[in-house]
């Protein structure tokens, strides 16, 4: 994978405008110089390295965690998969029961030293396939029967349901395979009696297993003897504005990362400030338009810009409570007026948003323009249809603030007064998945409902890996428009535009691929590279 990581690379943003101002004598952090450090600023807030987690899946843990844990195919620039054949090796079989052989290598190990292995897959397969036990959120799991595994094994085979898994490419995806050994250590078991527990399929015995692998790589309280990698860099500390210092992984099999150190920063901290301190180096900028940015100043160090981005900003419903139900969802979807919502973000953004009405196809996918005749109706406004909930509220959370998000909502709020449905804001201190309403595994393996405080959450989805579904090309199509109508007639989610996405990039930073999918521009953050001046 490095030599197609490295063509990749061939395709870096060269020179660029820069950042008018002088660095400030103290950067974000107290006694830090931020000069002195490799900053990546990431739009989210960094509350997890477990993607896979409901908290992870609604924050693009993947954005740091693509780093730590990489997947079994690594998104491209381009929307490719670029197989990650440093890692693993895989071999389709296909059939009524597709099967696929997955090979790990024999030099794959952890930062502590221990082999990855079979195990590792293992807890990330049982995770995606009972939800409600673990609190994750892996989708394509959906489509899978079973995973053999061996503890110790370097190969593995995944069987799929009859007539599914069309999509596997999909699975272990970055940051949703974590490594059992250390689970195992946590809970005082060899890693056997941990394979053994979680092919029992039974709720307690897992449950223990299931609340490491949730909370343990929280990163409010950092857990070193958890948080070790596969990937080419490794944690070494988290700093006291939630900043995370990541340092070369020196068991990484692959070809070692070009800069040793990096800190990658949360959307929430100061990016003028990192800016003027000359710490930011790249972005995945929250503001599309900072105010902090003169880019027709002279002398500038930051090329800073907003494009379109493939993701789609959706609203997920829960599947417990009154929006649980398909009718009230799809009356709610009859005021919801798309255009306007797209109107309203592409205003604060900058630039033009279009519309995004697929489930199963990203926007900018080259079917997707077949698709957009039988989606058209779908953006159409009947409030008529709508009063059918009259009276009702939905409640809009989404993961930090974000002026964008609030004038999105708004524009929902204003389209369905009409019809006696409210829809309010519920995003004061920031929403996950983990806050709709919604059913887990109670102690004696019963399921228990929890109530959530909001109603839906706006997240930016890839439909690539948010639904089972056929795969995305052409002799496949027939099936592909039998799933979006499907979806449009159930509606787990309602999507709605496409997702703009504002990158900083320092000029004298090479091997910088945009990309915007859930691993944002740090997809490749182990090839970036500071020339021109010093190193930090």
């Amino acid at each position: 994978m490095a030599s197609e990581l490295r063509l990749a690379g061939a395709l870096a943003i060269g020179g660029a405008l820069a950042l008018s101002g002088c660095a400030a004598e103290s950067g974000p952090g107290e006694g830090q110089d931020a000069a002195d450090t490799f900053v990546y600023q990431v739009s989210q807030d960094l509350l997890t390295t477990n993607a896979g987690s409901l908290e992870g899946a609604s924050t693009q843990a993947q954005a740091l965690s693509s780093a730590l844990y990489p997947g079994v195919y690594v998104p491209g620039p381009n929307g490719q998969f670029i197989p990650n054949t440093d890692l693993v090796k895989t071999q389709e079989i296909p059939g009524t029961e597709r099967r696929v052989i997955y090979t790990l290598s024999d030099q794959a190990v952890f930062s502590d030293g221990t082999p990855v292995t079979c195990s590792d897959y293992l807890l990330a397969f049982t995770a995606g396939t009972n939800p409600e036990l673990f609190g994750a959120h892996e989708p394509l799991f959906d489509d899978a029967a079973d995973l053999t595994c061996t503890p110790g094994a370097k190969e593995f085979t995944v069987v799929f349901k009859q007539g599914r898994g069309a999509r596997w490419r999909g699975l272990f995806e970055a940051g949703t395979v974590l490594p059992a050994h250390a689970v195992a250590a946590k809970l005082g078991m060899p890693v056997e009696e941990l394979d053994q527990n979680l092919q029992s399929q039974d709720a307690a015995l897992m449950r223990p297993i299931a609340d490491v692998w949730r909370h343990g790589f929280d990163l409010g309280e950092l857990d070193t003897d958890l948080q070790v990698s596969f990937g080419p860099y490794q944690i070494d500390s988290v700093g006291p504005d939630g900043e995370v210092k990541l340092v070369a992984n020196e068991y990484y099999y692959g070809d070692a990362p070009r800069e040793p150190e990096l800190t990658v920063w949360p959307g929430s901290a100061d990016t003028a400030e990192l800016a003027r301190s000359g710490a930011l180096k790249v972005g995945d900028l929250r503001d599309t338009t900072p105010d902090w940015f003169d880019p027709d100043a002279e002398g500038n160090r930051l090329d800073v810009q907003t494009v379109v981005g493939s993701l789609t900003e959706a609203l997920t419903f829960p599947e417990t409570g009154f929006w649980s139900v398909e009718e009230h969802r799809k009356a709610l979807s009859r005021c919801i007026d798309p255009r306007a919502v797209a109107a309203a973000s592409s205003r604060v953004a900058g630039v033009e948003v279009p519309t995004a009405p697929f489930h199963v196809l990203q926007h900018e996918d080259p079917l997707a323009a077949r698709l957009a005749p039988g989606a058209q109706h779908q953006l159409d406004v009947d409030i008529d249809a709508a009063r059918a909930i009259a009276g009702a509220e939905l409640r809009v959370g989404y993961s930090h603030p974000s002026e964008r998000y609030a004038a999105m909502v708004q524009a929902m709020r204003v389209s369905c007064e009409p019809a006696g449905v409210r829809v309010t804001d519920a995003s004061a201190s920031g929403t996950t998945l983990a806050d709709l309403p919604r059913a887990t595994i109670g102690e004696w393996g019963e399921q228990v409902l929890v109530d959530g405080t909001v109603d839906a959450v706006l997240r930016p989805v890839d439909p690539s890996v948010e639904y089972p579904a056929a795969a995305n090309r052409s002799q496949d199509f027939r099936t592909l428009q039998g799933q979006e109508a499907f979806l449009w007639d159930a509606l787990p989610s309602l999507p709605l535009a496409a997702q703009p996405v504002t990158f900083a990039i320092d000029r004298n930073v090479g091997n910088v691929v945009p990309y915007t999918g859930l691993s944002g521009i740090g997809w490749n953050m182990n090839r970036w590279q500071l020339s021109g001046g010093e190193k930090p």
